[in-house]
């Protein structure tokens, strides 16, 4: 079917055999409100609810039954964290001692559940590609073997097994919309759904701080992205020509769109999901990607390894860019009952307050004045100016300090 160096069918079901009574044949969730947003059939391919919390685990095991009695050796292998937690729940499940070099502020949680199952975690160098090159180095330095995140037919054909499974389950699959990093699992997918469904379309999504198969590589050093998991700079050269030969198209999000997606399929869907795994409800919501006219479009959650720490700020950064949160400045008499008619005023609105604080220092105020900052929880923006109106109507100076 391909012209580039692809996983056989054959290939794809000793991947199948291997992840047997370990992968997980993770669900598809009927997206209604994603469906009515967008105007098509969406569903979502819950792979986040994937052993290890991504779809990793497919390759890693599927590449571990190919080494064979090799893998008695020790495996070691380069990992922002999806790949490297799959290496070491697939190397314990085979008996054998894993390393696994992750960049330098890699997610705690990803780097703590690496280590949970069994790996020794080291610091390798400040990005992806700095992690795979000690892997590397190490490989060949104590003989033990270097398992590539995506850049290997052993781990794509582990990957296929996803699209196989979209293929069986999907009666009128027409879209398939996939996160793309090194384009391990853009390519099995593609690979394995192509032969069986040719009509079906496959759309790859890239954060655009690091989108090299849509020609925005990333410069020197660390890429800051929520989608750290897809933060890839150089395609492989087993992958880069499976995805541009079977991929219909590669689109690009940014950082602001992937957090939306995120706080969105937690609020909506229920579904922690990581960046990396957004990334295809990013496109949609944003429009970039349209779902099939006719048929049913599946959205791969790829991952579901959030680092707990950033949801509190993507959740203020949501809620503000929605017009849910409103910081007011607000001049008022430094007299008893001042600030208690300031918040009887803004809650007879139906504002809820969520913080509020005296500002004194650097702002110009009156003898008898005193500054306050008010943290407000409203239902959207035309709320939010409501409270406002009502207020200054009420003789109030307010000023809003937060931008929409």
């Amino acid at each position: 079917m391909t012209r580039a160096p692809a996983p056989t069918d054959a290939d794809i079901e000793r991947a199948a055999t291997a992840g047997a009574g370990v992968v997980k044949r993770t669900p598809l969730v009927t997206s209604t409100w994603l469906t009515e947003r967008c105007g098509g059939e969406v569903v979502l391919k819950a792979e986040n609810l994937q052993r290890t919390g991504s779809f990793k685990i497919r390759g890693a095991l599927s590449k571990l039954a190919a080494l064979g009695e090799e893998a008695a050796r020790g495996v070691v292998a380069g990992s922002a964290g999806n790949h490297g937690q799959a290496v070491a729940f697939a190397a314990r499940h085979a008996g054998v001692p894993t390393e696994i070099y992750m960049p330098a502020g890699s997610s705690i949680a990803k780097t703590e559940a690496t280590r949970s199952y069994g790996a020794t975690v080291l610091v390798g160098g400040e990005t992806v590609d700095d992690a795979v090159a000690a892997a590397r180095a190490r490989a060949a330095e104590t003989g033990m073997v270097f398992i590539h995140p995506f850049d290997d037919l052993a781990v794509v054909a582990g990957q296929a097994t996803l699209g196989v499974e979209l293929a069986d389950d999907v009666a009128d699959l027409s879209r398939i919309i996939v996160p793309v990093g090194g384009g391990g699992l853009a390519s099995g997918v593609a690979v394995a759904v192509k032969r069986r469904r040719p009509g079906v379309s496959i759309i790859g999504v890239q954060v655009a701080s690091c989108a090299p198969y849509a020609d925005r590589p990333a410069g020197d050093g660390p890429v800051v992205t929520l989608a750290d998991g897809i933060a890839v700079k150089r395609p492989g050269r087993v992958t880069r020509p499976l995805v541009e030969e079977l991929l219909d198209g590669v689109v690009t999000v940014d950082e602001d769109e992937v957090g939306d997606a995120m706080v969105l399929l937690m609020e909506r869907a229920k579904f922690y999901v990581e960046g990396a795994g957004a990334v295809g409800v990013a496109a949609l919501l944003t429009g970039r990607v349209a779902p099939a006219d006719l048929g049913t479009t599946v959205v791969i959650l790829s991952g579901g390894n959030v680092d707990l720490g950033v949801l509190p700020s993507l959740v203020r950064r949501h809620e503000t860019r929605a017009g849910r949160r409103l910081i007011l400045f607000a001049r008022i008499s430094d007299r008893p009952g001042g600030l208690a008619r300031l918040l009887t005023n803004l809650s007879a609105q139906g504002a809820n307050l969520i913080e509020v604080e005296h500002v004194r220092e650097g702002v110009d105020l009156h003898v008898r004045e005193t500054g306050v900052q008010a943290v407000l929880e409203v239902r959207d923006e035309a709320h939010g100016a409501a409270v406002v109106a009502a207020a200054r109507a009420a003789g109030y100076d307010v000023t809003e300090i937060t931008g929409r």
